[in-house]
């Protein structure tokens, strides 16, 4: 998860062997779109963001998406589906109870975004028996046509894909806003101020309930910007969307990272030799969520405790110290791991493209079908669907969760379960840049570690009756 002011590009990175099997594709459906103002950028345009997902797609374009077994002995590798994940996370028990996100509203804030979302929505939906819902797009500012040979356009459909489907996949119910913000490709252009105008107008007019950002960029690149160590003003003139989204209780998640204990310089190519963490992740106004490794069946039972998401290719959970924002107070219980700043991740769920999910997508003409993929980008909008969850059985916006995610982990215990499951080994070391490594209780490679999507939405929502 890093960044540039420059016109980066993210590579996608092609599965060996891949069967390039094209699905064909039908004229994909109308999409609700409404037309938003966008004011100027202001003159101090900051840092362009990039999606999280970046650099992690299996390229495969298959007819269908195959079992795990399957990928196993076809490829080497895992995939898995949302039945799988619904499994793992433990979540059917709440949809048996009607409490599958209905009445809640996810925003996902991309650039560019896709535009064949819905009808890929579709496809994805029938192909695992999930019910349709209707994507409303939103277009803050003036949002560029999609041009398929555009790798920075198609780099941020298949986020938008990602963010889409699996937000989805574990809220059925829930209501999905895309707001396509037009992050061009100009040299200088910037991207965060028009994210952040985005939410501060999500937030105006209640739109939302959880804002999903599958998207940073490294805290000391704003340094860079700004052409002094340690002068993080250009990143704190961005904060007012969060706090609009606060005020409002809306949540706010975002990824945490996709290159370990580190990440990527301004030039978007060179890594850092020390450790770093990505803003908005590393906010205390946002709950960062990380990445995990699952070792699952054809039926998403867990063959083996998950791990740290850790390849061993220079992709790894992103998670340290913020060099910006000092330890909140929800997180002084933990102090004797964070010392006096701000650390993350706070939460994990799956991320590792060696055990990824499966996508559908047919922005790309010459790319038409299924993949693979992975990143924190994908924990993070299947976490915002949980907490849509947790917001439908308690009724109301749980807004930012962090001081009630800590209270919940610091008090549960085997007779007071919080749906809280640790993660207790692997490390995101990186890039030759030492890291953290799982421990019992709260770490920086995977914060509390995961969840039991059951309990842990009882808990959470206070709903013991569940």
């Amino acid at each position: 998860m890093s960044a540039s002011a420059s016109s980066r590009r993210p590579r996608l990175i092609a599965l060996a062997a891949a069967v390039a099997a094209v699905a064909a594709t039908g004229a994909p459906a109308v999409t609700a779109v409404s037309a938003v103002a966008a004011p100027a950028a202001p003159a101090t345009a900051q840092v362009k963001p990039v999606p999280a997902s970046a650099g992690h797609a299996m390229l495969l374009s298959a007819a269908a998406p195959l079992s795990t077994s399957d990928c196993q002995a076809k490829y080497q590798h895992d995939c898995y589906g949302p039945t799988q994940y619904q499994a793992a996370y433990d979540t059917a028990p709440l949809y048996n109870q009607g409490i599958d996100g209905s009445g809640r509203t996810i925003v996902i804030v991309d650039a560019f975004g896709s535009p064949t979302i819905q009808h890929d929505l579709e496809v994805f939906d029938k192909q695992y028996g999930l019910a349709d819902t209707q994507v409303q797009v939103q277009k803050w500012g003036s949002v560029p046509a999609f041009d398929p040979k555009n790798k920075d356009m198609t780099s941020w459909a298949g986020e938008t894909t990602l963010d889409v489907e699996y937000a989805h996949a574990m809220a059925p119910g829930a209501k999905i806003v895309l707001v396509e913000t037009g992050v061009s490709e100009t040299e200088g252009t910037q991207g965060f101020p028009e994210m952040m105008d985005a939410i501060k107008d999500v937030a105006a007019k209640g739109t939302g309930d959880i804002v999903s950002l599958s998207l940073g960029a490294t805290e000391d690149t704003f340094a860079e910007q700004a052409k002094k160590a340690g002068d993080y003003h250009l990143l704190n003139n961005l904060r007012y969307g969060l706090k609009a989204a606060n005020d409002k209780d809306i949540t706010v998640l975002s990824a945490s990272g996709d290159a370990g204990a580190t990440d990527k310089m301004l030039d978007g190519k060179t890594s850092y030799t020390k450790r770093e963490v990505g803003w908005p992740a590393s906010d205390p106004l946002v709950t960062g969520v990380g990445g995990t490794r699952l070792y699952l069946d054809d039926q998403g039972n867990r063959l083996s405790p998950d791990e740290v998401w850790n390849d061993g290719d220079g992709s790894a959970a992103g998670g340290g110290l913020s060099r910006v924002f000092n330890r909140p107070a929800f997180q002084n219980g933990v102090s004797g791991v964070t010392g006096n700043h701000r650390a993350v991740p706070d939460i994990s769920l799956s991320a590792s493209p060696a055990g990824g999910a499966w996508i559908y997508s047919s922005y790309d003409p010459a790319h038409t079908g299924w993949d693979i993929i992975g990143g924190t980008s994908q924990a993070t909008p299947m976490f915002a669907g949980i907490v849509a969850l947790a917001d439908q059985a308690a009724g109301h916006r749980l807004g930012n969760i962090n001081a009630a995610l800590y209270q919940l982990a610091e008090s549960q215990s085997d007779d007071n379960p919080h749906g809280i499951v640790d993660v207790t080994s692997g490390d995101n070391s990186t890039s030759k840049v030492t890291g953290f490594s799982a421990t019992e209780g709260f770490d920086m490679a995977s914060g509390w570690g995961t969840v039991d999507g059951y309990q842990f939405v009882k808990s959470l929502a206070g709903r013991d009756d569940l």
